[in-house]
């Protein structure tokens, strides 16, 4: 994709600045950087792994175990373009590791599209949930027909190998599920993405093709909305027709398509704090991960802030999660490559205000924290 645009610099601590780093080269490894491109202690956080390109981490504690489900970027011969083509993903690889800023497992292919009977290529930000003594993995892919649906496998293991459903899940369409499962144990799914997610050419759950490539293109009318919907007790299929998720301001009002700043581009991410469910999600063309706050799974949620400025590279896709007492966001950024494509994973810890909000975390370091850390 051609928009790019990086955060300014801030603020931080020197938190995971170490965390582990295997010493082996990235395969199909990107070119070499140029002496231009930043050092390593201008960036906040420090990739978890240097073997493979990592983007989009889903991460979930288990049993006490950390376990991030990724995508699994590679070096394909795709010009980039505004629709994502370029991001060539055929299979998963799952990261586990006991403790942040610990060493990192990176495990072998968990699903390939290979093993997918419906899916054609592209195989996007994936999720996972755990229930009865069974891991399942939701990811999307393009169909024979060109249209990305979400498909769901299972595994005994949380690092696979995971055995995919014959069939995508019945009614599902768009990109990045995110699943989050609540306190009485009802599991919803989240999805949906615009531009290369196709979620303005599935408006009304039915695929079109010759649709528009952005978005509604309808900047004084509300955004396109997220979706969910309900899971079955076996999490293999949705209960309902999905619903639209919707974020407004401050007023109750719809944000609108041409609020960039604010508006939901991808990467839907729900997880829940003091009773509170805190759905986040990226703004796409403006590299922010955003948040909104609301009392429902359903919402609607109160655009509430940043969580993420810009971070290098076009992308942002995250999640959040507890563990320890304490909370981390996963993200990625293109440090080890310089390429939009080949992304690699990152964590930091996440902080709250006493209402609630959520502290901004900037990616890069201000120069004058690196020298007073320096001296």
């Amino acid at each position: 994709m051609s928009l790019r645009k990086l955060a300014p610099l801030a603020l931080t601590t020197a938190l995971l600045a170490t965390a582990c780093q295997p010493s082996a080269q990235p395969e199909n490894k990107a070119q070499e950087a140029s002496d231009s491109r930043r050092d390593a202690a201008e960036y906040l956080s420090q990739p978890l792994v240097k073997d493979i390109f990592t983007a989009d981490p889903s991460a979930h504690v288990w049993n006490g175990k950390i376990y991030v489900y990724p995508s699994h970027d590679i070096d394909g011969p795709t010009p980039e373009d505004d629709l994502g083509a370029h991001f060539e993903m055929r299979d998963y690889r799952i990261l586990s590791m006991d403790k942040v800023g610990g060493p990192v497992t990176v495990g072998p292919v968990a699903l390939g599209v290979k093993d997918v009977p419906w899916a054609d290529k592209q195989m996007w930000a994936p999720d996972a949930a755990y229930k009865n003594g069974t891991y399942y993995l939701y990811f999307p892919a393009k169909d024979k027909e060109g249209a990305f649906r979400i498909g769901v496998a299972t595994s005994k293991n949380p690092m696979g190998p995971f055995k995919a459903q014959p069939q995508p899940i019945k009614g599902s369409y768009s990109i990045d599920p995110a699943v989050f499962t609540d306190d009485d144990g009802q599991s919803y799914v989240y999805f949906g993405g615009i531009w290369g997610g196709q979620l303005q050419r599935n408006v009304d759950g039915k695929y079109d093709a010759d649709g528009s490539k952005t978005d509604l293109g309808q900047d004084d009318k509300p955004a396109l909305a997220p979706r969910v919907a309900k899971l079955t007790g076996d999490m293999l299929e949705f209960t309902e027709t999905p619903k639209a998720v919707q974020i407004v301001d401050e007023k109750g009002k719809p944000l609108l398509g041409g609020d960039h700043d604010r508006r939901f581009f991808e990467a839907s991410w729900m997880h829940k704090y003091k009773g509170k469910y805190y759905f986040s999600y990226s703004t796409g063309d403006t590299h922010y991960l955003a948040y909104a706050i609301g009392d429902s799974p359903y919402g609607p949620f109160t655009y509430k802030g940043r969580i993420l400025e810009p971070v290098e590279g076009w992308t942002t896709h995250h999640s959040i999660v507890e563990w320890n007492g304490r909370w981390w966001l996963f993200y990625a950024d293109t440090q080890l490559s310089g390429q939009t494509r080949l992304r690699n994973v990152k964590v930091t810890e996440l902080r709250y205000n006493p209402d609630g909000t959520i502290q901004t975390i900037n990616p890069l370091v201000a120069k004058s924290d690196r020298d007073s850390a320096a001296q």
